[in-house]
């Protein structure tokens, strides 16, 4: 009986769709069963079913395995990514060694008769779900493992970094498919993973690759191979960046241009010398991701109820504030994209340009001719806007632009690096900004932190016991608090994806009149408590983390200052 047939009998898919699946099939090539799934028509999990019933092989859940490394030994990596498939469990059978292979293809029977003449080992099929397996080898082999076992037969006991290699040999090397295919996966598994950042850290016995998830560094599994092959790695990325590969004494900055999938990456290449080699930081800007909305970001209604009647005043500044990777940028662009029309101009200024806004009119900063931040900002205010965006106050050149910006009739959105809302109103002070210009043009300042969501797949119910709660964190709202076990959608953090958590500064009058005075962030965040015009982020993130959205120690780790 063949697949179709079963997947017809149990009501899978449809005659007509089978139709279009074999149609496509003529075109492709491809296997019938991948055809339907491509085609959005069944589920990898319906296919796994339906060869499990033809071929009458177990299903084995891969993510709950314990394999011992020994028996990950016995079959080759090469083989293991060529072949698709990967040992599970060595046993014996009637005096014969026998071992248990998971794989997701079970058509190429020849495959298996090479593994019993590779293992001298019957070979006991079991079925795994496609996606799952390539998880199962990432973790276990590495990420492209079999590429590195490749290079290093090829590299034979050579030391490639003993003598130090000419332009020309990098060049080469760089050039090589095995190195472009290396890059590749690490890039694109940085990609399914979600990651934001790609750090490439050189030591003298290893290179290191980490990417960041989530706001987290979580190490990458890499075969120790890799360190043999950092040189190649390195020029590569420069020339993929368009940088000069023969420097290696000077800082280099570059972008790549990725597309993965249909989507479109921008990836920011920072290159740094540094005492084993060159590191390097990918930065990963998703250019085709949908611009959110200010009621996606997370943000209390409370809060956004005044960021809303703040962001649509007719002039002054306002502020998002927060270390890098905070989610300014987002904030801001869901700010411009609520309040942009036919009836209103806006004109940003940024470094880099993240995401492109239709009916928004964006300038790229270029530090070579002479367009910073101020510089954009004196240019713009001619072109007659309504709504500035200066992608961050820097110095007191920029901060005097962007008041007298304001202070001229239009409404001014910037970033600014401070630990609180309250904060940004002396940093300005502090560099050099005249206290009579602070008090008259910022309108509100937006303080905001990105905590990791607890995965859905995996959520608990989280009873805590005394001491796991902080003293000030309210009674009421540990009834509903959750934890993330830990699965293979989150990559077993217990985390997947990220949420905001927001303090909003109302600037008042008496608001005013202490910046006038010099005071410092204490008094100007006490005074705007009592009077009801600030609401703090750690109140949000308790909230937060008793909806069940968080978990208290994320919401602790991001606002310990």
């Amino acid at each position: 009986m063949g697949i179709a047939t079963i997947l017809l009998e149990h009501k899978l898919i449809t005659d007509e769709q089978l139709e279009l699946a074999l149609s496509e099939q003529k075109s492709t090539g491809e296997r019938l069963d991948r055809a339907l799934v491509r085609l959005g028509m069944i589920s990898p999990r319906d296919v796994t079913r339906a060869i499990s019933e033809q071929f009458s092989m177990p299903i084995v859940d891969l993510s709950a395995l314990t394999v011992q490394p020994d028996v990950l030994e016995l079959i080759p990596a090469q083989v293991v990514f060529k072949q698709n498939c990967v040992p599970i469990a060595r046993t014996t059978n009637n005096g014969h060694p026998s071992l248990r292979v998971a794989t997701s293809d079970p058509f190429e029977i020849t495959v298996f008769d090479e593994l019993r003449l590779l293992t001298g080992c019957e070979i006991e099929l079991v079925l795994a779900e496609e996606e799952e397996l390539h998880s199962f080898i990432r973790r276990h082999f590495g990420v492209a493992g079999d590429t590195l076992d490749a290079m290093s037969q090829r590299a034979g006991e050579q030391d490639l970094d003993a003598a130090t290699p000419s332009a020309d040999e990098e060049m080469d090397a760089a050039q090589e498919a095995s190195v472009i295919r290396l890059v590749n996966d690490l890039l694109v598994e940085a990609i399914t993973n979600r990651a934001t950042d790609v750090h490439m850290e050189p030591y003298e016995h290893q290179l290191i690759v980490r990417y960041r998830i989530d706001g987290v560094l979580q190490k990458a599994t890499l075969p120790p191979t890799i360190h043999r092959f950092g040189n190649a790695i390195v020029s590569r990325i420069k020339i993929m960046a368009n940088l000069n590969i023969a420097e290696k004494r000077r800082p280099q900055d570059g972008r790549i241009t990725l597309r993965h999938r249909g989507a479109s990456f921008d990836l920011r290449v920072s290159v740094i010398p540094m005492l084993f080699g060159e590191g390097i930081v990918l930065r990963i800007l998703n250019k085709s991701a949908v611009l959110m909305g200010l009621e996606d970001l997370g943000m209390p209604d409370a809060i956004q109820t005044v960021w809303d009647s703040l962001i649509e005043q007719p002039h002054g500044i306002l502020l998002v504030t927060g270390p890098t990777g905070s989610g300014k940028s987002t904030t801001l662009y869901a700010s411009l994209n609520r309040i942009v029309s036919d009836e209103i101009k806006v004109i940003t200024v940024e470094d880099p340009v993240e995401y492109h806004i239709g009916g928004i009119n964006q300038i790229q900063v270029n530090h070579k001719v002479g367009l910073d931040f101020a510089a954009g900002l004196r240019s713009i205010l001619r072109h007659d806007p309504d709504v500035v965006m200066i992608g961050e106050i820097r110095d007191k050149e920029t901060a005097e632009a962007a008041i007298q910006a304001s202070l001229t009739g239009h409404l001014v959105f910037s970033t600014l690096h401070t630990n609180d809302a309250a904060g940004a109103l002396p940093r300005l002070l502090d560099m050099g900004v005249e206290p009579f210009l602070v008090a008259s043009s910022i309108e509100g300042v937006l303080a905001q932190r990105l905590v990791r969501r607890i995965c859905r797949e995996c959520s608990q119910p989280f009873r805590p016991v005394a001491g796991d709660l902080p003293a000030d964190f309210p009674e009421e709202r540990g009834e509903h608090l959750r934890i993330g076990r830990g699965c293979r959608a989150c990559l077993n953090t217990g985390f997947r994806g990220r949420i905001g958590i927001y303090e909003l500064l109302r600037v008042t009058e008496d608001t005013r009149q202490l910046v006038m005075q010099h005071a410092n962030s204490s008094a100007i965040a006490g005074k705007a408590r009592a009077d009801g015009h600030m609401w703090q982020m750690k109140e949000d993130g308790y909230a937060k983390a008793g909806l069940g959205m968080t978990t208290i120690s994320e919401v602790m780790r991001v606002t310990r200052t």
